[in-house]
C-alpha cells in the first residue's frame, strides 16, 4: 500500500509505503503527525468512500428469483477506478478528519496505490441480513468461488427490503471482499492520549450530560449534527481515543488473540509499565504496579502509565491478526529503558502480524530496531550475544519487514516539474541487514553533542 500526498501540512510533495512495521522520524512540526492522521482518517473511513454501483436490474432478479450471483472479478475489473475516486472524495473530508478550516486542503491531494496484482479470492465470505429475529437475506462466497451468492431468505410479501438497502448491504459486502485484504483495520494512539487517560471520567460526564440535555430539547434537534458539532474541535485520532477511554469498562470484557495466545506479550507489556490495569466491579479503572497492594486511579498513576494506557487495553482486549496499530511518538514519557522495551515489543507484534507504523524522535528507539535488525541472522556469535544480553528469537526482526522515512527538507522533482525543488518531504532511510536504520536526523545530532564534549574536554591541550 502506497500513499502519495500534496500540500498536506508542512509536506509540500511526499510518498511512503506500508510495510509491516512503518517508522517517520524526524525533527519538530515536520509533517509527520499529518502524514500519520491522514492515514488513519482514510483506514477509518474508506468503506463509505468507496463507491461500489449494483445494478437495479439484479436486485430485480433477486426479487423475483429469490437468488443472483454476482461475477466478482467484474468488479475488480473497477478496482482501480474505485479506489481513485474514492481518494477524491476523501480529500473533502480532510478539514474533519483534522478539525481544521476548509482553507488548509484546498490544494491538498491524497493518492493511494494498492497493489492489485496481489489480491487473492481463495477465502471464504458468510453474512446474513436479519431484522428482529427474522432472517431477511445471506451473502456468501465459497473459498474456490468468484461468485458471490445473495440469497432471499423471506417470502417478499412478508418483509419488504427496500432496494437501497439491497443495493448498499451487497456492495459493502463487495468491498470487504475485494479491499480489506489491502485495507487494515487501524487502531491509533495519539499524542493527546495522556491527557484523554487523565480527564475520561469528566469526558465521560460531559458527553452524557449533553445526551441528557438532548433527549429534553425539541425534538426537531438531530443529535448526531450535535454530537458532530461538539467533536469538531478534536481531530479524528484524538476523538477516537477519548471514545476508546470512555468505553474501557466494556472493552475489559472482551479478550484479544494475544490474550488468548501470546501471554508471554501481555507479561513484558505488564514489565514495561510495572504493573496492571483493572476495571472494578464499580466500572472503577485503576493501575496496580507489581509488589504492591495499592490501586492508584489514572491521575495519582506515572505519567508512562497514563501514556501506555490505550495500548495496554488494545493489546489485551482487541487485537486482532491484521491489525494496524498506529502510536504517535510511542516514546512519550517513557525512560530511555522501557524506550528500548517498546520497541522490542513492537517487533513483537509485527511478528505475530499486527502492522505497527509509528512516528518518533526517539534515538534510543531506532538503536534498538538496529539491534533486532542485526541479531536477526543464523550466527554462532550473533546468537551467543542474543542469548547473553536477553533477547528472545520472537524480537528479532527482519529488516525487510520496516520501512523508514525521514521527515525533512530535501531537493525533488515535484509533480508536473523537470528539475528539483527543495522543499518538506519524506525520505526513504537505507536499511541494512547488518547495520540495521540510518536515521541521519538523529545521527547529526548526537554526532554535533559529541563533538562539542570532545572540545570541552580537549581543547585546552
Amino acid at each position: 500500500m502506497k500513499i502519495k500526498v500534496k500540500n498536506l501540512g508542512a509536506l509540500k510533495q511526499a510518498e511512503f509505503t506500508l510495510g509491516d512495521l512503518t517508522i517517520i522520524c524526524g525533527c519538530n512540526n515536520t509533517g509527520k503527525t499529518y502524514a500519520t492522521y491522514a492515514l488513519f482518517g482514510f483506514l477509518y473511513h474508506w468503506r463509505q468512500m468507496f463507491t461500489i454501483q449494483i445494478k437495479t436490474d439484479k436486485i430485480r432478479q433477486l426479487l423475483a428469483d429469490g437468488v443472483i450471483r454476482l461475477d466478482i472479478e467484474e468488479y475488480i475489473q473497477q478496482f482501480e477506478q474505485i479506489v481513485k475516486t474514492g481518494c477524491q472524495a476523501y480529500i473533502q473530508e480532510l478539514p474533519k478528519i483534522f478539525a481544521s478550516r476548509a482553507e488548509r486542503f484546498k490544494t491538498t491531494d491524497f493518492q493511494v496505490s494498492l497493489d492489485i496484482e496481489n489480491i487473492s479470492l481463495a477465502f471464504g465470505f458468510s453474512q446474513e441480513i436479519t431484522s428482529g429475529e427474522a432472517s431477511l437475506f445471506s451473502i456468501s462466497k465459497t473459498e474456490k468461488s468468484t461468485e458471490l451468492v445473495v440469497t432471499l431468505l423471506v417470502e417478499k410479501k412478508k418483509v419488504k427490503i427496500s432496494n437501497d438497502i439491497l443495493k448498499r448491504t451487497i456492495a459493502d459486502a463487495l468491498k470487504d471482499i475485494i479491499f480489506e485484504q489491502f485495507l487494515p483495520n487501524p487502531f491509533i494512539a495519539s499524542a493527546e492520549r495522556t491527557g484523554a487517560a487523565i480527564f475520561r471520567k469528566e469526558l465521560n460526564f460531559a458527553r452524557n450530560r449533553l445526551l441528557k440535555q438532548m433527549a429534553q430539547a425539541d425534538k426537531n434537534i438531530n443529535p448526531r449534527e450535535l454530537l458532530s458539532n461538539v467533536y469538531q474541535a478534536y481531530a479524528l485520532p484524538v476523538e477516537k481515543n477519548v471514545d476508546f477511554m470512555g468505553e474501557l469498562e466494556t472493552i475489559f470484557l472482551e479478550s484479544s488473540f494475544i490474550a488468548e495466545n501470546h501471554s508471554d506479550v501481555l507479561t513484558d507489556f505488564a514489565d514495561i509499565i510495572g504493573g496492571k490495569y483493572t476495571v472494578t466491579r464499580n466500572d472503577q479503572l485503576y493501575y496496580e504496579p507489581h509488589s504492591k497492594r495499592i490501586k492508584l486511579s489514572m491521575d495519582e498513576s506515572s505519567s508512562a502509565v497514563r501514556s501506555l494506557l490505550n495500548i495496554g487495553f488494545y493489546l489485551r482486549h482487541k487485537a486482532q491478526v491484521g491489525d494496524l496499530l498506529m502510536v504517535d511518538e510511542p516514546e512519550m514519557n517513557l525512560h530511555p529503558e522501557n524506550q528500548r522495551r517498546i520497541a522490542r515489543l513492537f517487533a513483537q507484534l509485527v511478528n505475530l502480524g499486527i502492522k505497527v507504523f509509528i512516528t518518533t524522535e526517539s534515538d534510543y528507539i531506532i538503536k534498538e530496531l538496529n539491534t533486532l535488525i542485526m541479531l536477526n541472522h543464523d550466527k554462532p556469535h550473533l546468537k551467543r550475544i542474543a542469548q547473553v544480553e536477553g533477547y528472545r528469537q520472537e524480537e528479532l526482526i527482519s529488516s525487510e519487514k520496516i520501512k523508514v522515512y525521514i521527515a525533512e527538507k530535501a531537493s525533488i522533482i515535484l509533480d508536473g516539474k523537470t528539475k528539483k525543488t527543495k522543499c518538506q518531504t519524506l525520505t526513504p532511510a537505507n536499511i541494512s541487514p547488518e547495520l540495521g536504520i540510518e536515521a541521519r536526523s538523529f545521527d547529526t545530532t548526537i554526532e554535533t553533542m559529541n563533538r562539542i564534549q570532545e572540545a570541552i574536554v580537549w581543547s585546552e591541550e
